[in-house]
């Protein structure tokens, strides 16, 4: 049987949320790459990330239930959908690394002389439509 991949990820956390939801659907999946990367970030370039893959006989059920997990809101501890403060969109992307302050500024400074990872990253809401960055 031939493997087709559906989507790569740069954390290995988003791939099994991901792989657990095909699996609760009855589709059988496997993550390619996802010690190399976790071992070392810096390979997530050179291997193209975690790959997901799963059979070609059920990439069109894959699609499906991709695309409703795509178009499920984000929502918060009393069960509201977020959305944008700027535009109203629910269309977010979670958990996005944002270095917009002068700690994150100062943090690439650091990083770009020291040749490092980023030492200081804010986790905030990103909205699809606006490019608004927000807490929740």
């Amino acid at each position: 049987m031939k493997f087709v991949t559906v989507a790569t990820f740069e954390n290995a956390a988003e791939a099994h949320i991901l792989k657990s939801k095909l699996e609760s659907e009855g589709v059988e999946s496997f993550l390619f790459d996802e010690n190399t990367v976790s071992i070392n970030p810096l390979y997530n370039i050179s291997v193209g990330g975690i790959k997901l893959k799963v059979y070609e006989e059920d990439v069109e059920q894959v699609a499906a239930i991709m695309e409703v997990v795509a178009n499920t809101g984000y929502t918060n501890d009393q069960n509201e959908v977020i959305a944008c403060p700027n535009c109203g969109s629910t269309n977010l992307y979670a958990g996005f690394p944002s270095m917009k302050s002068l700690k994150g500024i100062l943090s690439a400074i650091v990083m770009f002389m020291m040749m490092t990872l980023p030492i200081y990253v804010k986790r905030v809401y990103r909205c699809k439509q606006c490019d608004t960055e927000f807490k929740e």
